[in-house]
């Protein structure tokens, strides 16, 4: 009969991912999984081939956290997708919507011991949020709507699936494959109007409230403007969690950058989608008043009330929430302005940042505080890059970066979640620049940039434009700082698990890809290496001296407590 399609089940795959808004995976080729790469090339899908799969999971989670849209990786039969293990657990812990898809051996081959036959379905399962195989072809665009579904509960999160070689290689007619439609809704809760009015009352009697805005707030940013006008309605600071930074408010507004000093005297916190965990001190002093009330806000009604007490808990995403409870405010006052409070507020966050303000203002010494580094380029950012992406890896490095740095949009910033997983810049970097397709400044250290240096290569290749920064301090800095504080007779024999050689001259490995790589041992040149960097048009690397003997003030309560 003529006229009839026939089409294998990477071709479905590719289909059903472009269906679902995909604009590129992130994969290395493998002959098991070459159909759904050749059929994502001709559905016009970007196949961004990496140079480790692990890394991909990391763009493909900056990717997810930077824009709202979940992130897709393709890894082959076992080997690959044992390699993503660390970044779908980096994603979960994170709550980053992901899409992991993985060949296996043919359904026939199982428990036969064939070559690669492992039953990594199981062991997905235990990262993932939801894991399953799929066993029939003209099933695949259904497993890949709820794959997506999943992605993106009220709290996302990475999903799996699995697909045999014999089935992604397998052939069907066309017309006897149906492609779900309309799988998902773009709406997000709205609370209660009872728990909104008290909440809005709670606010309006508030003397010093505080905004918390969690990570996975971005994923229900729908009417995410009511957060702002909230907060300038009622003068209340805001403190945004690393992905939330940006997303709701400019942290040139004060609002937005004096929050986090703020809670310690809050007699009100109101959190949006916030998980109360360790960066929030589990909700507890000194952090967070002890007397302070919460309103708690989160579409997913397992969040409420972790750790800290829900004194009013209203299921419903950031956006909702926030335009409720603003709506009932309005009804029940005028506009009315805190001056004191704010005042009071800015001088909190002052003295909390002031250990850190310390460093960043610190004399010259040679070689330079890595402080100074870090607001070196945070001059730089604010000046000259104030709309290029930012991406934070290391361990003192990415602390102090983190705070040398405003953002200004959504999804100008990521760094690893609260599994503290380095090594996640050169990854992240490139999902910030698949975000936004604009420059990206990596920081990160000197143990870090060698977890995934070859990325670079994957960058040079797929015309990415990345400036990375290395804070070189010619050692596991947090460690060795941390255990120099806590452990010092140990040190001092030469205990310490690990060395790194003396200013290792990473600015040589541009050579390869033909890149821009500068040594800065002079503070005053670093901004213009990074102009340079950035001229060249191509993935750099500026290789910056620091000293190795000031621990952030992060370090020093790690050093000296348990």
């Amino acid at each position: 009969m003529t006229g009839l399609k026939i089409v294998n089940g990477g071709s479905l795959f590719a289909r059903a991912l472009k269906k679902e808004g995909v604009e590129q995976i992130f994969t290395i080729c493998g002959g098991q999984i070459m159909p759904l790469i050749y059929g994502c090339r001709s559905e016009g899908i970007a196949v961004i081939d990496v140079r480790h799969e692990n890394a991909g999971v990391y763009a493909a989670d900056a990717y997810a956290r930077m824009t709202g849209k979940p992130g897709v990786v393709v890894a082959t039969v076992t080997p690959g997708i044992l390699q993503t293990m660390q970044g779908v657990a980096e994603a979960r812990a994170a709550n980053s919507p992901l899409v992991v898809i993985a060949g296996s051996v043919s359904l026939a081959d199982y428990d036969t011991g064939a070559e690669q036959d492992m039953d990594t379905l199981s062991i997905l399962k235990t990262n993932t949020l939801w894991s399953a195989r799929i066993y029939d072809l003209r099933r695949i665009p259904e497993y890949v709507s709820k794959a997506f579904r999943t992605a993106l509960d009220s709290v996302p999160g990475p999903v799996y699936l699995e697909c045999p070689v014999n089935i992604i290689k397998g052939t069907v007619e066309e017309a006897d494959v149906d492609f779900p439609e309309l799988t998902r809704t773009a709406v997000q809760p709205f609370g209660d109007p009872f728990l909104i009015d008290n909440a809005a009352d709670m606010l309006i009697k508030a003397k010093s409230p505080v905004i918390v805005l969690g990570d996975t707030s971005v994923y229900t940013a729908q009417y995410g403007e009511a957060v702002k006008e909230l907060a300038q309605y009622l003068d209340i600071p805001v403190f945004a969690a690393t992905t939330a930074r940006g997303a709701f408010g400019d942290e040139d507004d004060e609002l937005f950058s004096i929050g986090e000093g703020a809670l310690s005297e809050a007699d009100v916190v109101l959190t949006f989608s916030a998980n109360m965990n360790f960066r929030l001190n589990l909700g507890k002093p000194p952090m967070i008043c002890a007397d302070a009330k919460f309103i708690q806000v989160h579409p997913n009604i397992t969040r409420i009330g972790f750790n800290a007490p829900a004194h009013i808990g209203i299921v419903a995403g950031t956006g909702a929430g926030a335009k409720q409870i603003l709506e009932a405010v309005k009804e029940k006052t005028t506009d009315r302005g805190n001056p004191e409070w704010i005042k009071r507020a800015a001088k909190l966050h002052g003295e909390k940042r002031q250990e850190w303000a310390e460093g960043y203002h610190f004399e010259d010494i040679v070689p330079m505080h890595p402080a100074r580094c870090a607001a070196e380029v945070g001059k730089f950012l604010a000046t000259e890059g104030r709309d290029w992406s930012v991406a934070c890896d290391g361990g003192d490095a990415y602390e102090w970066m983190m705070r040398a740095v405003k953002v200004h949009r959504p999804g100008q910033i990521v760094g690893y979640g609260p599994n503290g997983t380095i090594g996640t810049g050169s990854g992240f970097a490139m999902g910030a620049w698949l975000a936004h397709k604009k420059p990206v400044l990596l920081y990160t250290g000197d143990g870090s940039i060698g977890f995934y240096a070859m990325e670079f290569d994957t960058m040079e290749r797929h015309n990415m434009q990345i400036i990375c920064v290395i804070a070189n301090d010619s050692q596991w800095g947090m460690v060795k700082m941390a255990e120099t504080m806590r452990n010092a007779v140990e040190v001092e024999k030469g205990y310490v698990a690990t060395v790194l050689s003396h200013m290792r001259e990473y600015h040589k490995l541009p050579q390869i890809w033909k890149g821009y790589g500068e040594l800065v041992t002079d503070i005053n040149e670093l901004i213009p290496a990074i102009k340079r960097a950035y001229a060249s048009g191509k993935p750099s690397i500026i290789n910056v001296e620091v000293h190795n003997e000031y621990p952030s003030p992060f370090t020093r309560a790690y050093g000296y407590g348990s």
